[in-house]
């Protein structure tokens, strides 16, 4: 990732979750009337993609949700790697807002506004390198964030394309200033058997090196790597205990919007990914589906 040409590699990955995410939304696993103006049409994607993302998109909003509840909505969220998610949007459409929320990304999706930034009343789009902690701290310190307030991370696939030490670097950071932080991560595990060199290989035939996949080889290297650096404590699961923590009316009601003949795949998808929270305040411990 320290090449600009690996830059773009990760960069285009936003663009192939997003339509996926418009895949899934078109076909009714979940409602986000934003995502459209983001990626106008995608082609169908496969089933276990499709159920996939519901798994992600479903449980991260629910995590989010009882973050903004537990705290009365007296928070801030960064959104870490943020690309086209509409995560900000969707809150504000169904109420809940909280005192501010920034997203982070590359200096390529800004808005050109203000060089490269884009702040309205409580939501900030800040460009910045998240491997360059000085320019981290400085972008945040723009952004009004407040070290004090309760304040949850997300990032979804991001970290995994930082090295080691960058990644360790950040989340040193973050547990060091904000001392009532929450961090949901959504990542890889399992990289070591046949199925995660697969993916490793077809990720880096497109150009992307997966620099921190050393973090990502089980769901105890997720939660060791935020122990490491300092958080007070985390958790973490694959995807196959998170679908079963979903809520079972949900599960009925997408399970019959496609047909899905290979069980085996999805579940070899699900054991792939997991769901890695962190805290560096003990009150957000409860903060699980």
């Amino acid at each position: 990732m320290d090449s600009v040409g690996s830059d773009e590699a990760v960069i285009a990955t936003n663009d192939d979750a997003s339509s996926c995410k418009r895949c899934a939304v078109a076909l009714g696993y979940w409602r986000d009337r934003y995502i459209s103006y983001f990626v106008r049409s995608t082609d169908r994607k496969a089933p276990e993609i499709n159920r996939g993302y519901f798994a992600r998109s479903v449980a991260i909003k629910m995590l989010v949700d009882k973050f903004i509840e537990v705290t009365n909505g007296n928070c801030q969220i960064v959104n870490i790697g943020a690309g086209f998610d509409t995560l900000y949007w969707r809150l504000v459409d169904e109420g809940k807002s909280v005192k501010g929320f920034v997203e982070l990304d590359f200096p390529d999706y800004d808005v050109k506004l203000n060089r490269n930034n884009l702040h309205a009343h409580t939501y900030k789009l800040t460009g910045v390198d998240l491997r360059n902690i000085t320019d981290v701290e400085a972008k945040v310190k723009e952004s009004d964030l407040e070290y004090s307030l309760p304040t949850l991370f997300l990032a979804e696939c991001v970290l995994v394309y930082m090295t080691i030490q960058k990644s360790s670097q950040l989340m040193k950071w973050i547990a060091e200033k904000f001392k009532s932080a929450f961090f949901i991560n959504y990542e890889m595990v399992n990289l070591g058997d046949r199925f995660g060199e697969v993916m490793l290989s077809n990720l880096r035939s497109r150009g992307c090196d997966l620099a921190g996949a050393e973090a990502c080889q089980s769901t105890e290297t997720q939660r060791k790597r935020f122990l490491d650096a300092g958080w007070a404590g985390a958790d973490s699961y694959d995807m196959i205990g998170i679908w079963a923590r979903l809520p079972p009316e949900e599960i009925a009601r997408v399970t019959q919007i496609e047909l899905l003949d290979e069980q085996e795949l999805l579940h070899q998808l699900f054991s792939h990914y997991a769901i890695t929270t962190a805290w560096t305040d003990h009150r957000w411990s409860d903060v699980q589906l």
